[in-house]
């Protein structure tokens, strides 16, 4: 039996970062201004739990949003102090952290791993040098490579992730960037498409023309490559696209560029209509698809497109589940 696995996410604003990257507007993304409190967290925890079969699942608190190793050390104790007593009551079975690769040392890496972090996720965005410099993350491809030997070192789960549509980035070059991302050792990934928000300093390049959002089609594309990719070489993909928050829904945030509140399903949407484009059509004849359980709303498609596509080349069209069948594989028949 597969053991669920649930994040609990607190969500931390970019206080901790000494940056602002021409895209970044974390408010804006998440709604929160500012770090929260002791209470706020437990609560957040608690509320989270009340909807989770803990004792049959593997739970972490993941401490997202932010530049987690860049907050005070007494601030980062203080927040990882709340998740261990979750820990120790069986509740949850560990934490997970997100932060930049430039804030990465073996001191404040001894000290996380003390306090119940087992997971990683770098910010890496891209692993090419002229795409980091225009995005102004005030640091190279070298700092990633050695942010990501010392975070294995240590003996945490590594994760990385990326965006694809940065200024100066193309295709070829996110590739590039998710091949890089496979080679330093990730077991985990989540794939952005840039979005341009409001009160960024890419809305400005927008607004002047010196900045061209993908297409939701281009972003769609690129990210079934790189989840292929990913896929084939064993690496997880955790998440693509943003989370569809009313603070992006329903406050205009989003000026320009690929979102979509489904983004991701349009994506497996493509994987499987690809994965279908070798069957052969035959008019007079039933097709029957076996797949994982898992994977039949992905195959069938964003509002049922796949499975209607299939329908105008056969006589009809069946989809069956079987556990049997690993995820991302089916098998098909003709009656």
């Amino acid at each position: 039996m597969v053991t669920k696995h649930y994040n609990i996410p607190i969500f931390l604003p970019e206080m901790a970062c000494p940056f602002r990257c021409v895209y970044c507007n974390q408010q804006a993304i998440t709604g929160v201004s500012k770090l929260p409190d002791e209470r706020s967290i437990i609560n957040e925890i608690e509320m989270h739990l009340s909807t989770i079969d803990y004792l049959n699942s593997y739970v972490e608190i993941a401490f997202f949003g932010g530049n987690f190793t860049g907050i005070p050390e007494p601030v980062q104790k203080q927040f990882l102090s709340i998740a261990e007593t979750y820990i120790i009551a069986g509740k949850i079975k560990g934490i997970r952290i997100s932060t930049r690769p430039d804030f990465i040392n073996d001191k404040n890496l001894s000290f996380i791993r003390q306090h119940g972090v087992k997971v990683i996720e770098l910010g890496v965005q891209s692993m090419d040098d002229g795409v980091l410099r225009q995005s102004e993350r005030a640091y190279n491809s070298e700092t990633v490579i050695r942010a990501a030997k010392q975070i294995k070192e240590h003996g945490f789960l590594l994760g990385m992730q990326m965006m694809t549509g940065l200024p100066g980035d193309s295709p070829e070059k996110s590739i590039k960037t998710a091949k890089s991302i496979i080679e330093l050792g990730a077991q985990e990934t989540r794939i952005y498409p840039l979005l341009v928000i409001k009160n960024t300093k890419l809305e400005k390049l927008y607004n002047e023309g010196l900045y061209k959002s993908q297409t939701l089609e281009e972003a769609v594309i690129l990210a079934k490559n790189l989840f292929n990719l990913f896929n084939k070489s064993g690496v997880r993909v955790l998440k693509m696209g943003l989370h569809p928050s009313k603070e992006l829904t329903q406050h205009d945030a989003v000026i320009d560029g690929p979102f979509h509140s489904s983004f991701a399903e349009l994506v497996y949407t493509e994987i499987w209509k690809e994965k279908f484009s070798d069957i052969f059509p035959q008019k007079d004849k039933v097709l029957q698809i076996i797949l994982n359980k898992n994977d039949y709303n992905h195959a069938i498609g964003y509002k049922g497109i796949n499975k209607k596509q299939l329908k105008s080349l056969f006589k009809n069209v069946l989809f069956d589940t079987n556990d049997s069948i690993s995820k991302h594989e089916f098998q098909w028949h003709l009656i």
